[in-house]
Protein backbone atom coordinates (compact mmCIF):
# COMPACT_ATOMS: atom_id res chain seq x y z
CA UNK A 1 0.00 0.00 0.00
CA UNK A 2 0.97 3.54 -0.85
CA UNK A 3 3.63 4.74 1.09
CA UNK A 4 3.70 3.23 4.79
CA UNK A 5 7.32 2.71 5.17
CA UNK A 6 8.04 6.51 4.27
CA UNK A 7 5.47 7.82 6.34
CA UNK A 8 6.23 5.76 9.45
CA UNK A 9 9.68 7.19 9.15
CA UNK A 10 8.39 10.92 8.49
CA UNK A 11 5.67 10.32 11.61
CA UNK A 12 7.88 8.62 13.97
CA UNK A 13 11.12 11.48 13.06
CA UNK A 14 8.59 14.14 13.67
CA UNK A 15 7.52 12.89 16.61
CA UNK A 16 10.49 11.82 18.31
CA UNK A 17 12.00 15.40 17.49
CA UNK A 18 8.85 17.71 18.62
CA UNK A 19 6.98 15.83 21.69
CA UNK A 20 7.46 17.62 24.11
CA UNK A 21 9.28 15.47 26.80
CA UNK A 22 6.57 16.53 29.57
CA UNK A 23 4.12 14.00 27.47
CA UNK A 24 5.64 11.14 29.81
CA UNK A 25 2.81 8.67 28.31
CA UNK A 26 1.75 9.93 24.89
CA UNK A 27 5.03 10.11 23.41
CA UNK A 28 7.06 7.80 20.75
CA UNK A 29 6.82 4.39 23.17
CA UNK A 30 2.89 4.95 23.59
CA UNK A 31 2.55 4.93 19.34
CA UNK A 32 5.17 2.47 18.98
CA UNK A 33 3.30 -0.02 21.75
CA UNK A 34 -0.51 0.60 19.79
CA UNK A 35 1.07 -0.39 16.31
CA UNK A 36 2.75 -3.75 18.33
CA UNK A 37 -0.54 -4.23 19.44
CA UNK A 38 -2.22 -3.88 15.95
CA UNK A 39 0.40 -5.92 14.33
CA UNK A 40 -0.18 -8.62 16.82
CA UNK A 41 -4.36 -8.26 16.10
CA UNK A 42 -2.97 -8.61 12.45
CA UNK A 43 -1.00 -11.86 12.87
CA UNK A 44 -3.96 -13.24 14.81
CA UNK A 45 -7.23 -12.43 12.51
CA UNK A 46 -8.06 -12.75 8.86
CA UNK A 47 -7.69 -8.83 8.09
CA UNK A 48 -7.17 -7.98 4.56
CA UNK A 49 -4.03 -6.21 3.03
CA UNK A 50 -5.82 -3.03 2.53
CA UNK A 51 -7.24 -3.13 6.40
CA UNK A 52 -3.64 -4.01 7.94
CA UNK A 53 -2.44 -0.89 6.07
CA UNK A 54 -4.97 1.02 7.25
CA UNK A 55 -4.60 0.23 10.61
CA UNK A 56 -1.05 0.38 10.80
CA UNK A 57 -1.49 4.32 9.22
CA UNK A 58 -4.33 4.76 12.22
CA UNK A 59 -2.14 3.73 15.10
CA UNK A 60 0.78 5.76 13.51
CA UNK A 61 -1.04 8.35 13.15
CA UNK A 62 -3.61 8.73 16.05
CA UNK A 63 -1.60 10.88 18.67
CA UNK A 64 0.37 13.16 15.77
CA UNK A 65 -2.10 16.11 17.36
CA UNK A 66 0.20 16.11 20.72
CA UNK A 67 2.64 17.69 18.57
CA UNK A 68 0.33 21.07 18.39
CA UNK A 69 -1.36 20.17 22.03
CA UNK A 70 -3.42 18.15 23.85
CA UNK A 71 -6.64 19.72 23.74
CA UNK A 72 -8.75 18.08 20.58
CA UNK A 73 -5.56 15.84 19.31
CA UNK A 74 -7.57 14.16 17.85
CA UNK A 75 -8.95 16.11 15.28
CA UNK A 76 -5.90 18.10 14.92
CA UNK A 77 -4.10 14.79 14.16
CA UNK A 78 -6.49 13.49 11.87
CA UNK A 79 -6.01 16.75 9.80
CA UNK A 80 -2.32 16.46 10.05
CA UNK A 81 -2.39 12.58 8.90
CA UNK A 82 -4.73 13.97 5.99
CA UNK A 83 -2.15 16.69 4.97
CA UNK A 84 0.45 13.83 4.82
CA UNK A 85 -1.27 10.98 3.49
CA UNK A 86 -2.70 13.39 0.67
CA UNK A 87 0.85 14.11 -0.43
CA UNK A 88 1.62 10.34 -0.81
CA UNK A 89 -1.38 9.97 -2.49
CA UNK A 90 -3.43 7.95 -0.81
CA UNK A 91 -6.67 7.54 -1.95
CA UNK A 92 -9.62 9.93 -0.37
CA UNK A 93 -11.64 6.71 1.02
CA UNK A 94 -8.45 5.40 2.69
CA UNK A 95 -7.64 8.93 4.37
CA UNK A 96 -11.59 9.17 5.32
CA UNK A 97 -10.91 5.61 7.23
CA UNK A 98 -7.78 6.53 8.55
CA UNK A 99 -9.08 9.71 10.07
CA UNK A 100 -12.29 7.65 11.53
CA UNK A 101 -9.80 5.52 12.89
CA UNK A 102 -8.12 8.57 14.63
CA UNK A 103 -11.48 10.05 15.67
CA UNK A 104 -12.71 6.50 17.44
CA UNK A 105 -9.95 6.58 20.10
CA UNK A 106 -11.10 10.16 21.70
CA UNK A 107 -12.20 9.36 24.62
CA UNK A 108 -15.33 7.86 25.21
CA UNK A 109 -14.10 5.75 22.46
CA UNK A 110 -16.96 5.20 19.65
CA UNK A 111 -15.38 2.16 17.54
CA UNK A 112 -18.01 2.33 14.43
CA UNK A 113 -16.81 -1.38 12.62
CA UNK A 114 -14.14 -3.97 13.54
CA UNK A 115 -10.91 -1.70 12.73
CA UNK A 116 -11.91 1.11 14.85
CA UNK A 117 -12.72 -1.56 17.62
CA UNK A 118 -9.41 -3.10 17.30
CA UNK A 119 -7.33 0.65 17.35
CA UNK A 120 -9.52 1.50 20.09
CA UNK A 121 -8.30 -1.75 22.17
CA UNK A 122 -5.08 -1.18 20.95
CA UNK A 123 -4.89 2.21 22.44
CA UNK A 124 -5.78 1.23 25.71
CA UNK A 125 -4.00 -2.40 26.02
CA UNK A 126 -2.05 -1.72 28.98
CA UNK A 127 -5.11 -1.43 31.21
CA UNK A 128 -5.51 -4.87 30.96
CA UNK A 129 -1.81 -6.10 31.04
CA UNK A 130 0.92 -6.87 33.61
CA UNK A 131 2.92 -3.39 32.71
CA UNK A 132 -0.21 -1.61 33.20
CA UNK A 133 0.89 0.05 36.94
CA UNK A 134 4.69 1.16 35.11
CA UNK A 135 2.37 2.69 32.53
CA UNK A 136 -0.08 4.15 34.32
CA UNK A 137 2.76 5.95 36.23
CA UNK A 138 3.77 7.57 32.82
CA UNK A 139 -0.16 9.04 32.72
CA UNK A 140 -0.20 9.98 36.30
CA UNK A 141 2.93 12.41 36.14
CA UNK A 142 1.91 13.87 32.05
CA UNK A 143 -1.61 14.45 33.73
CA UNK A 144 -0.17 16.05 36.62
CA UNK A 145 2.49 18.17 34.78
CA UNK A 146 -0.29 19.13 32.41
CA UNK A 147 -2.23 20.45 35.99
CA UNK A 148 -5.05 17.92 35.35
CA UNK A 149 -4.45 16.71 38.35
CA UNK A 150 -2.15 17.72 41.63
CA UNK A 151 -2.10 14.49 43.84
CA UNK A 152 -2.17 11.15 44.21
CA UNK A 153 -5.43 10.82 45.61
CA UNK A 154 -7.40 12.37 42.59
CA UNK A 155 -5.08 10.29 40.26
CA UNK A 156 -6.35 7.21 42.24
CA UNK A 157 -10.22 8.50 41.84
CA UNK A 158 -9.45 9.32 38.46
CA UNK A 159 -8.23 5.56 37.59
CA UNK A 160 -11.02 4.09 39.63
CA UNK A 161 -13.93 5.92 37.47
CA UNK A 162 -11.65 5.41 33.99
CA UNK A 163 -11.30 1.78 34.85
CA UNK A 164 -15.33 1.22 35.66
CA UNK A 165 -15.97 3.46 32.51
CA UNK A 166 -13.82 1.89 30.22
CA UNK A 167 -14.87 -1.33 27.92
CA UNK A 168 -12.94 -3.18 25.41
CA UNK A 169 -14.29 -3.81 22.33
CA UNK A 170 -12.95 -6.85 20.12
CA UNK A 171 -13.50 -10.54 21.59
CA UNK A 172 -10.01 -10.91 21.82
CA UNK A 173 -9.41 -8.08 24.55
CA UNK A 174 -12.69 -9.00 26.59
CA UNK A 175 -11.03 -12.23 26.94
CA UNK A 176 -7.63 -11.94 27.44
CA UNK A 177 -7.35 -8.22 28.46
CA UNK A 178 -10.59 -7.17 30.46
CA UNK A 179 -9.90 -10.15 33.69
CA UNK A 180 -6.43 -8.43 34.34
CA UNK A 181 -8.13 -5.21 34.23
CA UNK A 182 -10.42 -6.00 37.06
CA UNK A 183 -7.78 -7.37 39.18
CA UNK A 184 -6.11 -3.77 38.80
CA UNK A 185 -9.67 -2.20 39.29
CA UNK A 186 -9.93 -4.16 42.97
CA UNK A 187 -6.84 -3.18 43.53
CA UNK A 188 -7.48 0.27 43.69
CA UNK A 189 -10.14 -0.12 45.27
CA UNK A 190 -8.88 -2.00 48.36
CA UNK A 191 -5.99 0.62 48.04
Amino acid sequence: MKGYRTLRTQVLSELKANLPKSLTYHGIDHTLDVIRVCNQYIRREKISEKDRYLLRVGALVHDMGFLKGSVNHEEVGAGMAEGILLKLDVDREDIDRIKGLVMATKIPQTPRNYLQQILCDADLDYLGREDYPEISEKLYAELKYMGVISNARQWKKLQIDFLKAHHYHTPFARKNREPQKQIWLEKLLKS
